[in-house]
């Protein structure tokens, strides 16, 4: 199992690419539809992208010994909320991609039987899951972080002397509004992977959200989520320091 997770870790940058490209065409292909292009355009991109999903889905293979192995690595995390949420969203992408597996068999007709509707739904149901787990994990983070912050900030004002005081109820809580966003945005400026995570996991929502039809949107603008989250996937291979860890 650790040569196939090998493997498929280098596969992975040439996934990313696959599904840019993919996510383009689905953003030109709105785009030329408003603009009133021929059929046989709109026809040849609707094609170019089955094809690169075809091809993601061939590169994808095995992926899910590559998430399992993930997970249980996660299990020996020392923090019990990152432990539940890092465990679980490898799980629910080790779902996701066995049910990818099965979707590759059934298009290439290696198993002509499988319905390709229900196992689509399937897979972007754990698909979504695993992205609720992400952002659940991220605002945890960042709840840390700004705590920690805060109590650096609180220390820093006792230390000085320095208070803030409010005349009224709505005054109080427009300033500690404003304080709290402050500390959002310091905290994410001080901490790009959180931040590129954070952005790449709220982009990539809107694909199995509108592929299950619970916030139906439109192709361009699910073409221009997924464009958005894989530039940033690939930014995270190219420079590591940019993952967010664990």
């Amino acid at each position: 199992m650790e040569t196939w997770v090998r493997f498929s870790a280098q596969s992975q940058a040439k996934e990313r690419l696959f599904r840019a490209a993919q996510y383009a065409c689905a953003l030109a292909g709105d785009t030329l539809r408003r603009n009133g292009a021929s059929t046989g355009a709109l026809a040849s991109v609707r094609q170019l992208e089955a094809h690169l999903s075809l091809g993601r889905k061939l590169m994808r293979l095995g992926s899910s010994a590559e998430a399992l192995e993930a997970a249980k690595r996660a299990i020996h995390l020392s923090d019990m909320v990152l432990r539940f949420c890092v465990t679980l969203s490898h799980l629910n992408r080790a779902m996701y991609f066995a049910c990818d597996n099965v979707l590759w068999a059934g298009k290439t007709g290696l198993v002509p039987s499988v319905d390709q509707e229900k196992w689509s739904q399937r897979s972007f149901r754990y698909y979504l899951f695993a992205l609720v787990v992400n952002l659940s994990r991220d605002t945890y983070e960042i709840r840390i972080l700004m705590e920690r912050e805060a109590n650096g900030k609180r220390a820093k004002g006792n230390e000085n002397g320095c208070q803030f005081r409010a005349d009224n109820g709505l005054q109080q809580l427009g300033l500690r509004l404003q304080i709290q966003l402050r500390l959002l945005i310091r905290v994410l400026r001080n901490n790009p992977p959180l931040l590129l995570d954070v952005v790449k996991n709220a982009c990539d929502l809107f694909i199995p959200l509108d592929k299950l039809g619970l916030y139906k949107t439109n192709p361009g603008f699910v073409g221009l989520c997924g464009l958005t989250s894989s530039i940033l996937s690939l930014l995270t291979i190219l420079h590591p320091w940019l993952k967010l860890k664990p």
